[in-house]
């Protein structure tokens, strides 16, 4: 039985699903803003935001949050991280990808997490210690032990690209052995198909704390591994990493060791030194 803060959590996304789902009728009348260089959000970034905080104000007033558009907010002991709508670019040109993402954050950690894709009517949870469901249904990663065969998720970020050929690199050698990667375009929805078993494995730089929270926490919960591309954990989350930048790499125990020694054997982790 779901506790009553995921409910909430869990209508707060969907009303932001809503939000999206209403604003794709009217796509070309959208006003666009660039953040940075080919970093794109809209009004309906903004308010899907909104709608997500007004729900959760609504059961815990004194909360704090850190979102994607209205960055940190409140001073409260529980800290909700939110990405309205990752896969922005994907929304925008009507590529059917994208999702929401809501993370509660307890003393720095996960406690539980929310990735809702409203076109499949999709609903990822995860509570720490209790496991992630699809749609009320257990999920757990997929069993490959290495990259052979391996179908893998990653991405090219913006904010990334002076890394683009050491990435480049990396994914030439690992293609040697995986099967295929595929580059969908949205983080949270990566790690949800990774806890899923969908993909078997996932890395990505250039992540901000509303990118993963929820989709660290389903890996975790469905039997994965999370770690950085120098095989260390992820530190203690707050509102003031709103500006921090995340490498990650998940996938069940073994697949996650062998991706990460393969993307420091390639030369692409020093590219962080």
């Amino acid at each position: 039985m779901q506790k009553p803060i995921v409910n909430v959590m869990v209508k707060a996304a969907r009303a932001a699903g809503g939000v999206l789902l209403r604003g794709m009728n009217k796509l070309d009348a959208i006003s666009v803003v660039e953040k940075d260089r080919l970093d794109y959000a809209s009004e309906l970034d903004d308010q899907a935001e909104k709608a997500i905080i007004r729900e959760l104000k609504r059961a815990h007033p004194d909360a704090s949050f850190l979102g994607e558009e209205g960055g940190a907010q409140g001073r409260g002991g529980a800290l909700f991280v939110i990405d309205p709508l990752d896969g922005t670019s994907n929304y925008l040109r009507g590529f059917p990808h994208w999702c929401v993402s809501i993370a509660l954050v307890e003393g720095g950690v996960a406690q539980h997490g929310v990735v809702f894709d409203p076109l499949r009517n999709e609903l990822f949870l995860a509570s720490r210690g209790a496991g992630a469901v699809l749609n009320d249904r257990r999920i757990r990663v997929s069993e490959r032990k290495d990259l052979n065969g391996a179908v893998l998720a990653t991405g090219f970020p913006p904010r990334e690209r002076e890394r683009a050929p050491a990435q480049l690199e990396c994914l030439r050698g690992i293609l040697q052995q995986a099967e295929d990667f595929r580059r969908t375009g949205s983080a949270a929805l990566d790690l949800a198909y990774v806890a899923s078993g969908r993909c078997d494995g996932y890395f990505e730089a250039g992540l901000k704390a509303w990118d993963v929270a929820a989709g660290q926490l389903l890996v975790r919960e469905a039997g994965g591994r999370v770690c950085d591309f120098r095989g260390t954990q992820p530190g203690p989350m707050a509102a003031r990493a709103a500006d921090s930048s995340h490498q990650v790499i998940a996938g069940n125990v073994k697949l996650t060791d062998v991706l990460q020694k393969a993307i420091v054997d390639s030369g692409y982790a020093a590219a962080f030194r």
